[in-house]
């Protein structure tokens, strides 16, 4: 370390400008003495030079030395020079000048002045060389986001307020077709839509207002060729000075995921369908054939009960009633059976009235007071809506029946301008939920998960508020637009209340 203050050193005093400096003080001296020195060279001593009076060029011949070392070498240079000033101008001062006073207010001013501009080109040269670290900082900054932008697997874009595309990432080239050279200077709207525009134009607005953005959503571009691509997309606005300069957005592409999704949930819907249609088979036959064999077997039982009776075979008798008793509990079991399977009331007289009688079945088996709510004009849905309704308030009705312990139950429609509401509430004993929707097969709640697909079917969406000792509520948002419209087929709520 020395060595190589050392070496700095000697490499200083061999510049040019050093010299210079020691030239600018051997200048100075003689015209600082001018009676004891300019003699000995055989020089009269000037009045002036170049215009000036001899003691202002001879202050300027010791001031430039000392601010010329301090901006080239630094404070410590230039704190060097004002001591060599010091040292020439001092004799002067105390032994040879008529006026001490004077002289040494002079020598005073020449080394304040130069001390003051010293520390002006310190503080000069301190801000110079921390622009160069920010600089250099900020250079290094751009180039690593520069790497990690070129080389992300996600797409990444800046577009200016007008919608001009600033930068593009190579993923970016990947998802719309176009090379990277292509997008810059394109205009988002030469890859949207109507549609899919006004979604663009409503995300703007929300970012330029300073509301909160509910995490990321779905978009659809035009890619070069014309097809489409479906993109899980994140916009952020980025400010420069307070005011907006443009929007960075980051875009997964999710197009194969979607169509995947599409597939399953159509497998699902078809699934849905071909399970409802089995279980109105199977109650049809249950309700068509078996009961009527076991209605015609009670009958003859009966009528047999009734013969031997009168042939005075009391023991026989009773043993064909006790056989008749078990063939209508057969038959009132498997009523309930068929009717859960599928209640013929749902395709008969609409959704209320079957919402109303599993309200009625729950309070006659499990002595649980429950009753239907509605509020408003229901929207007109179609058959596969109101029966995956059904599907999801018989399951959590069954559920409040089996492990809620609950003593009241009410199940209310509230109709919305573009939605409907489902609401099935209960004031038992309430649960834990998991975190997570997945987590409930986990924890075997199959019943609870399936309610969440039901909801998933209709494009709508299933939330349960429970606390342990505070009951459970579901409730199943259903946006009507997503459903076929249709007139009801009849029915209406008993227990109705009046629209609010």
């Amino acid at each position: 370390m020395q060595q190589r203050v050392r070496g700095r050193l000697l490499e200083a005093v061999r510049s040019v400008e050093f010299l210079a400096a020691i030239a600018m003080f051997l200048v100075a001296i003689p015209l600082h003495y001018p009676e004891q020195l300019l003699p000995f060279l055989d020089i009269e001593a000037p009045s002036s030079v170049l215009g000036l009076e001899r003691l202002a060029v001879e202050r300027l011949f010791l001031l430039l030395p000392i601010t010329y070392l301090g901006f080239l070498f630094g404070m410590k240079a230039g704190l060097t020079g004002s001591g060599l000033a010091l040292a020439i101008m001092l004799p002067n001062a105390l032994l040879i000048s008529e006026y001490p006073a004077d002289a040494l207010g002079e020598v005073g001013g020449v080394v304040a002045a130069g001390a003051v501009i010293n520390i002006g080109f310190e503080r000069l040269r301190r801000e110079r060389e921390r622009r160069r670290v920010v600089g250099e900082q900020l250079r290094v900054s751009e180039e690593r986001y520069r790497e990690i932008f070129e080389n992300a697997h996600d797409a990444i874009w800046l577009q200016d307020m007008a919608g001009e595309i600033i930068m593009a990432n190579k993923a970016c080239a990947e998802i719309s077709s176009y090379t990277s050279e292509e997008l810059v200077g394109m205009n988002v709207r030469d890859f949207l839509s109507e549609e899919a525009l006004d979604k663009a134009r409503e995300v703007r607005r929300k970012l330029l207002a300073g509301e909160a953005m509910d995490g990321p959503y779905e978009q659809q571009i035009i890619k070069k060729h014309g097809t489409q691509a479906r993109l899980w997309l994140t916009t952020s606005l980025i400010m420069s000075h307070g005011r907006p300069r443009a929007f960075q957005l980051i875009a997964r592409d999710i197009t194969e995921q979607a169509h995947m999704q599409e597939n399953l949930n159509f497998y699902l819907h078809q699934i849905t369908r071909a399970q409802e249609h089995e279980r109105q088979r199977i109650a049809q036959e249950l309700h068509d054939e078996t009961a009527q064999s076991l209605m015609l077997m009670a009958q003859r039982l009966d009528s047999l009960a009734s013969t031997v009776g009168q042939w005075r075979h009391e023991d026989m008798a009773a043993d064909l009633r006790e056989v008749r008793g078990t063939a209508v509990e057969a038959l009132i079991g498997l009523r309930r059976l068929a009717h859960d399977l599928r209640p013929r009331i749902l395709d008969d007289i609409g959704l209320v009235p079957a919402l109303e009688w599993l309200a009625d079945d729950l309070t006659q088996q499990d002595g649980i007071e429950a009753r239907v709510e509605v509020d408003g004009t229901l929207p007109r849905l179609s058959e596969e809506a109101q029966l995956l309704l059904f599907r999801i308030a018989q399951e959590a009705l069954r559920n409040v029946g089996k492990h809620s312990g609950a003593t009241e139950a009410v199940l209310s429609l509230q109709a919305h301008d573009d939605s409907l509401e489902m609401r099935v509430a209960d004031n038992g004993r309430g649960f834990t939920l998991p975190r997570d929707v997945g987590d409930l097969a986990a924890t075997g709640k199959l019943g609870l998960l399936g309610m969440h697909e039901r909801a998933r079917l209709l494009g709508g969406a299933l939330d349960i508020h429970s606390k342990p000792r505070r009951g459970t509520t579901v409730v199943v948002e259903l946006p009507v637009s997503a459903v076929n419209r249709q007139v009801p087929k009849g029915g209406s709520a008993r227990r109705r209340r009046p629209a609010s």
